[in-house]
């Protein structure tokens, strides 16, 4: 019951019975305390009770209302605190929140070192919450959000995985962007680096990719030359490849597969030239000019150069040697594979 209700209940309580009292004996009565007489009508010594009655209840209802009040602000509190809570775990970045009642504290104390995942779109969330999960469910389904746009920017640390999957989604719809990761690559995470470098090479050309040599690696530079000779202009030249093989640490094996790529691109004299230069640099390539002798048929050069080199070394082409001075019709792949040159 409500307090002004409770007081106008009891005062017209009071004046009733006051009433029928004094109707019935209108005489006073005197009470003497401490030697002062206090003299009433009958009525009012009735009615003083419940008057007392009434100020005490006042007191115990003010106060267990006011109790009951900052108790209610404790939840309220708490309640929003939980849905903070309940926000950075959303997205993947917890904090540690502090609690007033126990009754939030001992459990909700958990959302504070853990993260959410969700699993489906959530119907009748606070407008906070709702407009995250709407967030978090779209880059979970590869779509690209524009965090800018919806003041979500600075929510995501880096190294988030809800972040860093924005970016991917973003890689696989904006052209721009790739370029744009090439450009700052320390600014990203080691996988949006990664996703970039792939979609740059399987896309561009080598007139792009040569300011760009030194963050590619082996990888993504044999995938620019297996689209070499797919391709009718890739603008692959001598200078290029130069600045790729200085800048990339290249195996035995990659030196191979490249000079399995420049032998249908570049003249055997341009090609020659070119990993006769890398061998005397990087001696992981000598098995690659090797097997450029052998494959333009250039026998007295590739015996001139087994012979310089130890005689327990390149087995496989001295055995090809060999049989090619004996059989001039054995070709290189009916005893070597490319594949495994190196081994």
């Amino acid at each position: 019951m409500r307090l002004g209700l409770y007081v106008f209940a009891a005062l017209t309580l009071a004046a009733i019975i006051g009433a029928l009292t004094y109707t019935i004996n209108p005489n006073n009565y005197v009470v003497e305390v401490m030697g002062i007489n206090f003299n009433f009508p009958i009525a009012v010594w009735v009615v003083l009770p419940m008057f007392v009655l009434l100020i005490f209840t006042i007191f115990h209802m003010i106060f267990y209302s006011l109790k009951s009040y900052f108790k209610l602000k404790k939840w309220q509190r708490d309640a929003a605190t939980l849905d903070d809570a309940l926000y950075w775990s959303l997205v993947n970045e917890p904090k540690e929140q502090k609690y007033a009642m126990n009754e939030f504290k001992n459990s909700a104390v958990l959302l504070g070192k853990s993260s959410l995942n969700l699993l489906d779109s959530v119907e009748g969330l606070n407008p906070r919450l709702s407009k995250v999960v709407n967030i978090i469910t779209k880059i979970k389904n590869g779509e690209y959000v524009d965090l800018k746009e919806n003041k979500m920017a600075k929510v995501f640390n880096e190294g988030n995985p809800h972040l860093i999957q924005n970016r991917l989604n973003r890689l696989e719809a904006d052209s721009e962007f790739v370029e744009e990761v090439m450009k700052s690559s320390s600014k990203f995470s080691t996988l949006v680096r990664e996703q970039a470098l792939e979609i740059f090479a399987r896309k561009e050309t080598f007139y792009k990719a040569r300011k760009y040599a030194k963050i590619f690696d082996a990888k993504n530079f044999h995938i620019m030359l297996e689209r070499v000779n797919g391709e009718e202009d890739m603008g692959l030249t001598s200078e290029i490849l130069n600045d790729f093989i200085s800048a990339l640490k290249l195996s035995c094996t990659d030196f191979v597969k490249i000079a399995n790529i420049t032998k249908k691109h570049f003249a055997p004299d341009q090609n020659l030239a070119l990993f006769k230069g890398y061998q005397q640099e990087n001696p992981k390539a000598q098995n690659a000019y090797l097997y450029l002798l052998f494959e333009y048929e250039l026998l007295d050069e590739a015996n001139a150069y087994l012979e310089e080199q130890e005689e327990n070394e390149f087995i496989k082409f001295r055995a090809l040697y060999e049989l090619k001075q004996e059989h001039k019709k054995f070709k290189l792949e009916d005893l070597i594979d490319t594949d495994t040159i190196c081994k």
